[in-house]
């Protein structure tokens, strides 16, 4: 039984080692009052209460592992700048290895603003840089990255089309993955699939797969099966997890399919769900689990975060409970 399992892993010593691969970035809050519009413009004028900071992108998938119980080690690239160097101690707090996260003195760290009246989100602001990152910069990551490798359990690519993983590093990456017998678990982004050709699995949500595979729409298992089986012909992997929101997840391999329902019976804020859901499969498949079974749990996980509001995590002990009480 599923749940016995997980109650049994509580008490293995055991961490995985779990290497997160992916775009950096910070999310900042600014929290305040909006009682009265701007007489300059017809815009509310927002007198602020509280600020706080949090991790995003690649950043809150290696924290939701280290939630769940994983040893992580994160690699991406920062600006040499303050909001790096506050991304930087944030993750050590967390107990995150940043020995692979390189400075482009070129480029800023990616923070994302969001102003809130209330629990009403006024607008966002982007601080960043999408282009592809410089070959001398991706030179000294493969090379950060190739001990990484090597004693890592799994490998996440947490890719948010923010310019680190071009078609080469992400070629590179891959191989030296599968010299290592290393899996390689991508959540995708953009709309060219084979530059993750020879990863094991890939985890879009329905429109990423819908662009991605440039098919009309996603909505029966039909459609489903002929989006994947365009990107199995891409690819060469070997499973598409699609997320499909309030129709739960969806396991497919170019000869099986399984839909595992959704978990969640409320939904205050779905910000950084799909991240739970990747650190989640990895954890689990890094201690043992088969993927249906990493799935299953990831959909507790999903519905755990999504009863919070902002990027939340969850804990293996909180799965089980969610696991007791929808029985």
């Amino acid at each position: 039984m599923l749940l016995d399992k997980v109650r049994a892993l509580r008490q293995s010593p055991k961490q995985p080692d779990i290497l997160v691969i992916g775009d950096l970035m910070i999310d900042h809050y600014v929290w305040g009052d909006a009682t009265r519009l701007s007489p300059e413009a017809p815009v509310p004028v927002v007198n602020i209460k509280s600020e706080t900071t949090t991790l995003g992108g690649a950043a809150n998938v290696a924290q939701n592992l280290i939630s769940l119980g994983a040893k992580v080690t994160l690699a991406g690239v920062i600006g040499d700048d303050i909001s790096g160097g506050q991304l930087t101690t944030i993750l050590e707090q967390e107990g995150i290895d940043t020995c692979a996260i390189v400075k482009d003195a070129s480029r800023p760290t990616t923070v994302k603003t969001r102003v809130l009246a209330g629990s009403h989100q006024l607008v966002r602001v982007d601080r960043e840089v999408t282009d592809p990152v410089s070959e001398a910069m991706e030179d000294e990551m493969l090379e950060k990255l190739n001990a990484c490798i090597a004693k890592s359990d799994i490998i996440l690519f947490s890719d948010y089309n923010k310019g680190l993983f071009s078609p080469s590093l992400s070629q590179k990456l891959i191989k030296a993955a599968v010299e290592h017998q290393k899996k390689v678990i991508v959540d995708p982004k953009g709309l060219n699939y084979a530059k993750y050709k020879g990863a094991h699995i890939i985890k879009p949500n329905r429109k990423e797969l819908t662009e991605a595979a440039k098919v009309e729409k996603i909505k029966t298992t039909g459609d489903l099966r002929e989006a994947s089986k365009i990107i199995f012909d891409q690819t060469g992997i070997d499973y598409l997890v699609v997320t499909l929101s309030e129709e739960g997840m969806a396991i497919v391999s170019e000869l099986t399919y399984k839909m595992l329902p959704v978990k969640a019976t409320e939904v205050f804020d779905v910000t950084g769900a799909g991240d739970t859901v990747l650190a989640a499969m990895a954890y689990f498949m890094a201690t043992g689990f088969n993927l249906e079974e990493a799935c299953e749990l990831a959909n507790h996980a999903a519905a755990i975060v999504i009863r919070r509001v902002g990027s939340a995590t969850t804990s293996v002990d909180e799965i089980i409970n969610d696991m007791v009480r929808n029985g």
